[in-house]
């Protein structure tokens, strides 16, 4: 089977918020599918080693943030390349709280969600909530929402091991007969890409801010 055909399907990219013992926690999905408007009820799929997943089965009240294509790309990485287990993933980022929920400034829109029902599977839950508020913000904030292929094409991200959509990494291509090898650097925290050699100076990953030793050069 080419796992690969799944990319195929259509994803955005959101920042899952809730809160446990009065703190803040989050984490990055791109499986969040609307079942019904009426009443408007959405299904989301965690996994169960995410420290997000135990506030939702916790507390049962969640936010969905739909992130934008010029929502700030660190905070892809800051809720989708660490843990809420020993991490303060809101230090530094604006929001507010809805009925105790943290809600980002930095995005297009939110759902506030209570859940309802859940479905396991063997590394998953999908849980199904029903929206109980939501909001817009202004287009100037975060622009259009952003897709994955937008993700992987144009940050040049790549998935969370613990993305219902994550596969593992392709072997280093080799450069197709007549065409230069090209150099790039690639994060061994998130994925991201940098075309070019050498790196610059000083230079921090910008999806999760990791040191310029946290790059390996690959050619081809």
């Amino acid at each position: 089977m080419d796992t690969k055909a799944f990319r195929a399907l259509s994803y955005g990219v959101y920042v899952i918020t809730s809160q446990v013992e009065g703190r803040p926690v989050g984490c990055v999905a791109n499986s969040v599918m609307q079942i019904t408007s009426s009443p408007a009820t959405v299904a989301v799929s965690m996994n169960r080693d995410n420290f997000t997943h135990s506030a939702l089965a916790s507390t049962g009240v969640f936010a969905v943030n739909v992130l934008g294509e010029q929502s700030n790309p660190s905070l892809i990485g800051r809720f989708g390349f660490s843990s809420s287990r020993d991490t303060d993933k809101f230090t530094g980022v604006s929001y507010e709280e809805k009925q105790g929920v943290p809600v980002l400034h930095d995005s297009c829109a939110f759902l506030l969600c209570r859940v309802i029902d859940r479905m396991e599977t063997s590394t998953h839950t999908v849980f199904l909530s029903e929206v109980i508020d939501a909001g817009v913000f202004p287009p100037a904030i975060a622009g259009d929402p952003m897709t994955y292929a937008y993700y992987h094409k144009v940050i040049k991200g790549t998935s969370p091991k613990n993305a219902p959509t994550y596969l593992p990494e392709e072997g280093e291509k080799k450069p197709e007969a007549g065409k230069t090898s090209s150099v790039r650097w690639v994060c061994s925290v998130c994925g991201y890409v940098y075309e070019g050699d050498p790196l610059p100076d000083g230079f921090v990953c910008p999806l999760c801010s990791a040191p310029a030793e946290k790059f390996t050069r690959q050619v081809g």
